[in-house]
Order: C-alpha cells, then sequence, then structure tokens
C-alpha cells in the first residue's frame, strides 16, 4: 500500500513502498511523494542494489536532504520484507539539515561536534516559526561503535531528543550500508536535524522487566564485544546452564525470548546477545565489559504492549504517522511466538513506518531489544500532556 502525495493529501508526512527491483526508483518516488520534501529517508532491503537506489533518489530530488540505510526487514503497514519503504516529510511543514559521520573507528569528536552543531542551527534558522525539533540517527550496524559514536552525538545534540537505528543486514551479519544523499558509506552514520510546525513526541519502548537471576561477567573482549566467561564458566555453556537449555541448541530465537538486562543509574538496559561462537563465546549487540553484572529479564507479551504503547501515543494527540526503529529481535521473538499478525495489525492501526534493526539509539544511548521512534501529530490540535 502507498500514502502518495497525490492520494492521501491530509498527511503532514508521506510513505511510498516501492519493490527492490523497481525499474524506475526516482520516478517511483516523485510520482508517489512530491518533489517539495525537506527530507527523504530510505529504509532498503539488503535484496536491492543500494547505491543504485540511492543515487536515483538523490538525482530525482536534488532540492531534498536525502539520508538512506540497510535494513534486517521493514515495516510498513505491518512487518514485510523485501521492499524499499521511503518516508518523506514535506517542506510546507518541514525543515532538515543532515551530517555524514564516517569512519567510525577513527571519530574525530571535535570535527563531528562543531558539523553537528553547525547542522542543528541551519535546521532551527531555516523557519524560527518552527519550534518542535528532534534528531535521527541511522548507523553502521556492524562496526561495534555505536557508544563511542553516541558520546560524541550527545556533545552536538544540545536539547534536542534523538532516536536512531542500526542498520542492518537481514539475517546474513556481513555488510550495512548508510548513505546521504548519493554516497554510500560503511563504518559510517548519518545524522538529520529536524525542526517543525507539527507537534512531536519521541519514544522508546521494551517489553521486559528485570528478573531475579543473576551473572558476572568474568571475561570479555570489550572492543569486539565479546564474552568469553560468566561466573568463571565458558560463556554459552553458563547462559545455557542458567536457561535449563542445551547449549548446541541456543539461537537468535533463544536471545530474543530470554533477554540480559544492565542496571546504569538506576535504569535497566538491555544487552542482547548476537550469536554464539565456534568457540562458545558470546557476541553481544552493544557495550559489555568483564564486571557486569546481567539480569536475566522476563517479557511481556510483546504484541499487547506493542498495542498499549501505541495506543498511549495515539491518545496523546491528532495523529498523523509515527517513524519507528524496532530491534530485530523483537521482530523474531514475534514470529517465534506467532505474534506477527496481531503487531502488523497494530502498526496498521497506528500508521507506523519504519525498519528492523541491529540496535537502537535514544538520547544519548545505544540499546538493543527496544523500539524508539518519533509520533507526528497535526499542528492544528495542540498535544495533550
Amino acid at each position: 500500500m502507498t500514502n502518495g502525495a497525490g492520494t492521501d493529501a491530509a498527511r503532514l508526512t508521506r510513505v511510498a513502498t516501492l519493490a527492490a527491483d523497481c525499474p524506475d526508483i526516482g520516478g517511483a518516488l516523485r510520482d508517489q511523494l512530491g518533489n517539495d520534501l525537506a527530507l527523504l529517508a530510505l529504509f532498503v532491503t539488503p535484496r536491492a542494489d543500494f547505491a543504485a537506489v540511492c543515487a536515483a533518489a538523490a538525482e530525482a530530488m536534488p532540492d531534498t536532504q536525502v539520508i538512506a540505510c540497510t535494513t534486517a526487514g521493514e515495516i510498513e503497514h505491518g512487518y514485510i520484507e523485501g521492499r524499499i519503504v521511503a518516508f518523506g516529510l514535506p517542506h510546507a511543514h518541514f525543515r532538515a539539515a543532515t551530517v555524514a559521520i564516517p569512519d567510525l573507528h577513527r571519530l574525530d569528536a571535535a570535527t563531528q561536534i562543531r558539523e553537528l552543531i553547525l547542522a542543528r542551527k541551519t535546521a532551527s534558522r531555516a523557519d524560527p516559526d518552527f519550534h518542535h525539533e528532534f534528531a535521527f540517527l541511522m548507523v553502521d550496524g556492524l562496526t561495534m561503535r555505536e557508544d563511542a559514536l553516541m558520546r560524541v552525538v550527545a556533545q552536538g545534540l544540545g536539547p534536542v531528543p534523538l532516536f536512531g537505528g542500526s542498520a542492518g543486514d537481514g539475517q546474513r551479519f556481513d555488510r550495512c550500508l548508510v548513505a546521504r544523499g548519493g554516497r554510500v558509506m560503511t563504518n559510517a552514520a548519518v545524522l538529520a536535524f529536524v525542526r517543525t510546525d507539527c507537534p512531536i513526541k519521541v519514544f522508546s519502548f521494551d517489553h521486559l522487566e528485570p528478573g531475579t537471576r543473576r551473572m558476572v561477567v568474568t571475561q570479555a573482549d570489550r572492543d569486539r564485544r565479546i564474552v568469553r566467561r560468566i561466573n568463571d564458566e565458558p560463556a554459552a555453556r553458563e547462559y545455557a546452564r542458567i536457561l535449563g537449555k542445551d547449549p548446541d541448541q541456543l539461537s537468535t530465537f533463544t536471545f530474543a525470548g530470554h533477554p540480559l538486562v544492565v542496571r546504569v543509574g538506576g535504569q535497566y538496559y538491555v544487552r542482547s546477545i548476537q550469536r554464539v561462537t565456534e568457540d562458545g563465546d558470546l557476541v553481544f549487540y552493544s557495550a559489555i565489559d568483564e564486571g557486569v553484572v546481567l539480569t536475566l529479564a522476563n517479557t511481556r507479551d510483546i504484541a499487547q504492549t506493542l498495542a498499549e504503547d501505541l495506543r498511549a501515543i495515539a491518545d496523546a494527540g491528532d495523529l498523523d504517522r509515527v517513524l519507528i526503529c524496532d530491534c530485530v529481535l523483537r521482530r523474531q521473538e514475534a514470529e517465534q511466538t506467532q505474534r506477527v499478525h496481531q503487531m502488523s495489525d497494530t502498526f496498521r492501526r497506528h500508521d507506523v513506518v519504519g525498519f528492523s534493526t541491529y540496535g537502537e539509539q535514544y538520547g544519548a544511548t545505544h540499546v538493543n531489544m527496544t523500539m524508539t521512534g518519533v509520533a507526528f501529530y497535526h499542528p492544528q490540535q495542540a498535544q495533550r500532556r
């Protein structure tokens, strides 16, 4: 289903969904989204020619800020795969400025902070009457540098609320791509500052509650996010023992159904496991270190909590649409627990669009197994608190 500029005039935001092998990307985007966009975000299946998609979009919309990333699945009227989802913010209600952050393994903090501050000022000066703002981040999900990146980004944000997602590569974990305009990058990130006259709400949701079973990381490779030993036992074997499972049967479904959390500053943050190595080590999606106490979390019904969370978002005002970054582990749990149709129905009901990620960003924090996003409300109705 496509919501184009000509088919859904009451919309503040615009969405188009294209086939991975669409023969005329640029023409389809212009026809379905119009040519008056301040920002175009593309969530591109790994099955598509990412460079060709980005080049076509940038050429078709030379006056639009274009950002893009590869995905671990797309979201538009529910969970979908093998598609290109385009999300547009028209100039009538939005202004945008974007920044490319290359080479995350050699971050030039001072330079990047200056560029972020300048981009934010550019977006805010474009229309002083647009009083609402947010930042949207896309980052290569295989760099293992999200935490270091967020420390830099936080210094250039000021009070701007941020959300974002780590680009994916389906289930291959081979190569993740991001782009600004027609420039395709790995080991990089792109960030968009957005100003608008529409009320907005940036949020982060999960469906987890910390349990009582704990374990301690006793040997780890922090830079590579690898845990070798837990409770001074081989990591995968000890994790499986605590779960009461066969260590040879651990899978992504196991990790999605039995997440781990750490407590920092009185709050719990998810530390999701990506995979088991041949040596029986555990590779994590986010920062991990020796001495960290991991708590096994309990999961609530993922479909029910999603419905409750999005209902609260919808009740806050005259909702237009919701843009999200949703952890791939949530998608896998929905598949395992046969909640995909229920969750897709909820996404459809609240006009949710976005992509499945290898990790999420919220504020200055890199997290996992969450859904982060921004809700857009019509400006003629003030948002209720």
